[in-house]
């Protein structure tokens, strides 16, 4: 078997994933021709594809959420969004994945009129049928957007559907000149009704973005968390030596991380796949998972951010279930179903694979 046989036979858990940039190529192709959508630069499934990963491996942020204008436009029908969310929920049984957080943004899905609880509605339709048909478990986090003032309305109805399928609330886009501490109307709102918020800080802005994120908004996890290593002193060996207060709270606290390497090449929040400071987290006994992020834009399945880690820095079988027992600590799921999954599922199945590997070198 070889290394991502291996990995994608086991089963994983994927917490940082959106939605509208994990479509099939060939899904935006049909979906665009189904609308008129002509802007496509092409109709080859394969060419697409290419496009897109060449378009967002820009190295900077900006560039690389520009591909979005296509994947976005070909989402604006309840029926085109239920095949999305379905048709992932069909990837993520095919890469061994038992337990996704899909995101998005609502407000990006109104140009042909539709209101935000049918849209809801519609991706919440999908994932259920796809967890009904391949036995992955969800949930879906929406998603404020940074430039706009309009978060508050977001997480209220994060809220509303969150005995329908919503687990948290998200702050998303640009970071420049949108800090976290201009939407705390938002997270406090979700604090006051005792719900779940992750947010994007710290990929293209430094650790100030990060603090905030925590400190000022409550954030349970940080979706990348890239610049924390600028809070951070190193040895010759790239090994963490000293930490600024943030990192120990941090560390202290168990905040989760929501680590994403190929993306963060690909907008620039590392300079290669080498300087990235995931290991080191890692070692320092940080709580971090691996995550796809943008899997269309970056070309990437939750196996593939797996083996690339074990070519890299030599993460074990052990490792990778460490990582995964991470994740599902950090889902914002119910206590009782995180524990089923890791102990009903997880841990079987890596006990499974570790006797397969252990017949074959007999």
């Amino acid at each position: 078997m070889t290394t991502e046989e291996i990995i994608r036979s086991v089963p994983k858990v994927l917490l940082h994933d959106h939605l509208d940039g994990g479509l099939r190529p060939q899904t935006v192709i049909d979906l665009a021709k189904e609308i008129n959508y002509d802007k496509l630069p092409t109709t080859d499934a394969k060419e697409l594809a290419e496009w897109f990963h060449r378009g967002a491996n820009k190295g900077n942020l900006v560039e690389f959420l520009q591909g979005f204008e296509h994947t976005i436009a070909v989402m604006q029908t309840k029926k085109s969004l239920e095949r999305i969310a379905y048709e992932m929920m069909e990837d993520m049984r095919k890469d061994g994945v038992c337990y996704i957080e899909t995101r998005f943004a609502p407000v990006f899905h109104t140009q042909q009129g539709l209101h935000y609880d049918d849209i809801i509605d519609a991706v919440l339709a999908g994932l259920r049928k796809g967890e009904k048909d391949f036995g992955v478990g969800f949930g879906l986090i929406l998603c404020g957007m940074r430039n706009m003032t309009d978060t508050l309305e977001f997480a209220e109805l994060a809220v509303n559907f969150r005995h329908q399928g919503v687990v948290g609330f998200d702050l998303a886009g640009e970071e420049g000149g949108y800090p976290p501490k201009k939407h705390l109307d938002a997270f406090q709102f979700i604090q006051r009704e005792n719900f779940n918020i992750t947010i994007h800080a710290g990929e293209a802005f430094g650790i100030e973005s990060i603090w905030q994120a925590i400190q000022y908004c409550g954030a349970h996890r940080i979706g990348h968390a890239t610049k924390l290593k600028d809070d951070m002193t190193f040895d010759a060996e790239g090994n963490i030596i000293g930490m600024g207060d943030l990192s120990q709270y941090i560390l202290d606290k168990r905040v989760p991380l929501e680590i994403c390497l190929l993306s963060n090449v690909h907008t620039g929040a590392v300079k290669s796949i080498e300087e990235h400071p995931f290991i080191k987290l890692y070692k320092k006994k940080f709580r971090v998972f691996l995550n796809t992020d943008d899997r269309l834009m970056s070309d990437t399945t939750l196996t593939k951010e797996f083996a690339l880690a074990t070519e890299l820095w030599d993460i074990t079988l052990d490792d990778i279930e460490k990582l995964t027992i991470n994740a599902m600590k950090s889902s914002f799921i119910h206590y009782d179903k995180r524990i089923k999954y890791i102990y009903d599922v997880i841990k079987p199945g890596y006990q499974k694979m570790r006797a397969e590997l252990l017949s074959l070198k007999v």
